[in-house]
């Protein structure tokens, strides 16, 4: 019988290591990495090659929303199935967008999880009964009409991953460190996308990131 290979991308441990207990007692289920945030999910799903990446909302260095852009840009393959406590319709509309197969909220039973993640490897789509049926509505008028594109898709992965480390309070240098690029480049980076946005100091690009989902105030 072939396991399901599932990626488990959570920031807090303690969430990360129960959900692990919860689906190593499934005998089709194998969790087959674990990351502390996006730019380690996105890393791991190239070095693992999951069936599935069990993906939550807020996480620091890159958010789900974005970890969720390069995998299925890059590894269009794997599925993303998103557990969560935000129920804004935004947010699920966002993720579903960027290509999740499914979204979950946090106070969901467990075996409801299971029946999920079998669902979305099996091609289908799943959204919890508690996600109201507008939200759906909404998600398919939305990809009916024909908008402008908002300023934020206009941003490469990069400068979206920069953005929310700006708003996160890391400065250029911290910034350089961490992805391992020149204080210049993430300066440019910095630039570019304020020029994009049109946003030119680091008090409205926080408010900025709060409204689009980037960051939250809520962790």
């Amino acid at each position: 019988m072939n396991k399901i290979k599932v990626l488990l991308a959570e920031d807090h441990t303690i969430v990360r290591k129960g959900i692990r207990v919860l689906l190593d007692a499934e005998d089709d289920i194998e969790v087959v990495g674990e990351a502390e945030n996006g730019q380690e999910a996105v890393d791991q799903v190239g070095q693992f090659m999951p069936d599935l990446v069990l993906m939550d909302h807020t996480m620091p260095v890159l958010n789900g929303l974005e970890a969720t852009r390069q995998i299925k840009k890059w590894f269009p393959d794997v599925k993303v199935l998103i557990l969560t406590m935000y129920t804004t319709e935004e947010y699920i509309l966002q993720f579903l967008r960027a290509g999740a197969s499914g979204y979950l909220i946090k106070k969901t039973a467990p075996k409801e999880l299971v029946t999920a993640i079998h669902a979305v490897c099996q091609g289908d789509s799943y959204l919890s009964p508690s996600i109201s049926k507008t939200v759906i509505e909404g998600y398919i008028q939305q990809s009916q009409k024909i908008e402008e594109k908002d300023n934020y898709e206009k941003l490469t992965d990069r400068e979206r991953q920069i953005l929310q480390m700006i708003t996160e309070g890391f400065s250029n240098r911290e910034i350089a460190e961490r992805l391992s690029i020149s204080i210049k480049t993430v300066n440019n980076h910095r630039v570019n996308l304020m020029d994009k946005l049109d946003i030119h100091n680091t008090a409205k690009l926080v408010k900025y990131a709060i409204r689009k989902g980037v960051i939250s105030l809520d962790e």
